[in-house]
């Protein structure tokens, strides 16, 4: 089982940890600050240094269960109860961040003020992102309108806090899912990890945010597809 840093701190960018497994050039540390791929959320990448002055480069971050993997380009040298120095490339970090957060606050805007649109999907790369909705009547004119919404709301400056709920807590609250997945999710968890934006929005997530939707900075639209008749797909970056 890994301690994972990142789901209390999303700013932590430089950690120590011990190697507890070597599997070929994968390494399992007991504690890490790297987010695996997950949620629609790519992985952090960064480096791991060792303390016999070797520089291990991380390129993919994998969940397992309740263990955090990081594959590294190559392992050589590295083994178990090794001590380790990890560091997060953290303009990557930070970009997926912003655009977490982005999406989230576009969602509540749809979600709250057009009755009849429903988030069904999302994707956060590191230099846009994407969100599915469902909603009729949608036209590029009402997209800008939503981003603007959106915008608004970000640069109020509004402070996004991590909440963690007892199951039992977790179910009072209406909406805490908004995706079908998300939904089966909600049922096997025993701790329930919350992004909560105020009176903006308060949902299940696991990924890393930004502590002020201000840090968001200008959201731009790069993108606008109809998946069919109501599912539409709008593409975003922060500038």
């Amino acid at each position: 089982m890994t301690e994972k840093l990142y789901l209390n701190d999303s700013y932590v960018r430089e950690f120590e940890a011990k190697v507890i497994s070597v599997n070929q050039d994968t390494v399992e540390l007991d504690r890490t600050a790297f987010f695996p791929t997950g949620g629609g959320q790519l992985c952090d990448i960064g480096t791991l240094a060792s303390f016999n002055m070797k520089s291990y480069k991380v390129i993919e971050v994998k969940k397992l269960g309740d263990s955090v993997l990081h594959i590294l380009e190559n392992s050589e040298g590295l083994g178990v109860g090794s001590t380790v120095k990890g560091i997060i490339d953290w303009n990557r970090r930070y970009a997926l961040m912003r655009l977490h957060t982005a999406l989230h606050v576009m969602d509540a805007v749809v979600v709250k003020n057009y009755s009849n649109g429903q988030i069904t999907g999302g994707q956060i790369y590191e230099h846009k992102a994407r969100i599915d909705f469902d909603m009729e009547g949608v036209s590029k004119e009402l997209v800008e309108k939503i981003i603007a919404e959106t915008q608004k709301i970000v640069d109020e400056g509004h402070p996004i806090k991590i909440r963690n709920l007892t199951k039992e807590e977790a179910a009072k609250v209406p909406g805490l899912a908004r995706t079908v997945p998300g939904a089966e999710l909600l049922k096997r968890l025993e701790v329930v990890r919350v992004v909560d934006i105020g009176e903006i929005d308060f949902q299940l997530d696991g990924g890393t945010h930004v502590a002020n939707t201000k840090e968001i900075g200008k959201i731009k639209l790069i993108g606008y597809e109809n998946k069919g008749s109501k599912r539409k797909r709008i593409e975003i970056a922060v500038e």
